[in-house]
């Protein structure tokens, strides 16, 4: 009896100083991990982080060097990074045709001022025409001619000056249009905006059958100094509204800079 009580006693005991050798073995393991955590941060606090370039930063670097664009674009290939390189380089290339774009603008805005017939001592303007084919039917003789044209005038008091949209519709029907306003369009081509009254002009009837007639119609809208030069970066499209059709012109953004740049 006493034998095995002894017995248990020792296994206890074993037992006991198991249990202890585990739970210091964990004591020190954390210990341990805290130790090398703590110098790894005092190492990382030492590092001196060096600045990211944006894309825009090596765009501008790029650009500064005075480079031609296919070598703008051979530098962009030296950037460490693919994405950065595919960045970069397609701002590089959206730069160039907007340079581009602008050169053409300009040489066209010259073109269109040159063509500005000026008289009345500097005070009445007239704007190239702009001639334009448009197919409405399934037959060969389906075709509208329009052509339009900016007019101005300045007052000689006050200075401020008077502009008009004049358009000139021909086409064949078995009666006439009857055109009665002018709507503004917006940059995704819905002209619903700002619709303005139109002032009818001459009309000139000729070629008539026994079915239709050919039509020739004339009508100016009065627009406002400020009104075009707040569209000269874009230009504008209008829509000219009749009971049976409509018709659309659009006033480019170096047609406008070329006769703002006499009528003035």
């Amino acid at each position: 009896m006493v034998e095995v009580v002894s017995s248990n006693l020792t296994v206890t005991t074993n037992l006991n100083k198991f249990e202890l050798c585990m739970l210091y073995n964990k004591k020190m393991k954390k210990i341990l991990q805290i130790i090398l955590l703590s110098f790894g941060l005092i190492g990382c606090s030492s590092i001196e982080l060096e600045p990211v370039s944006s894309s825009a930063d090596e765009t501008q670097r790029i650009l500064s060097l005075g480079l031609t664009h296919e070598e703008n674009l051979i530098e962009a290939s030296k950037l460490k990074s693919f994405h950065t390189i595919s960045v970069v380089t397609g701002q590089l290339n959206k730069i160039r045709d907007e340079k581009i774009q602008a050169e053409v603008e300009l040489a066209e805005s010259k073109k269109f001022s040159d063509m500005v017939i000026v008289s009345d001592n500097n005070s009445n303007f007239i704007g190239p025409k702009i001639f334009e084919s448009i197919k409405k039917g399934i037959l060969i003789g389906d075709i509208e001619l329009i052509d339009y044209h900016l007019s101005g005038i300045k007052d000689q008091n006050g200075g401020f000056l008077k502009h008009q949209l004049n358009l000139s519709i021909t086409y064949t029907s078995d009666s006439r249009r009857n055109y009665f306003s002018a709507n503004l369009c917006d940059a995704w081509n819905s002209c619903d905006l700002d619709q303005s009254d139109i002032i009818l002009g001459s009309e000139i009837v000729s070629g008539c059958t026994s079915t239709s007639c050919k039509y020739k119609q004339l009508m100016t809208l009065d627009l406002q100094d400020d009104f075009l030069k707040n569209n000269m970066e874009n230009g504008f499209r209008m829509r000219f509204n009749s009971k049976k059709a409509t018709n659309k012109v659009t006033i480019s953004s170096a047609y406008i800079k070329g006769y703002l740049k006499i009528a003035k």
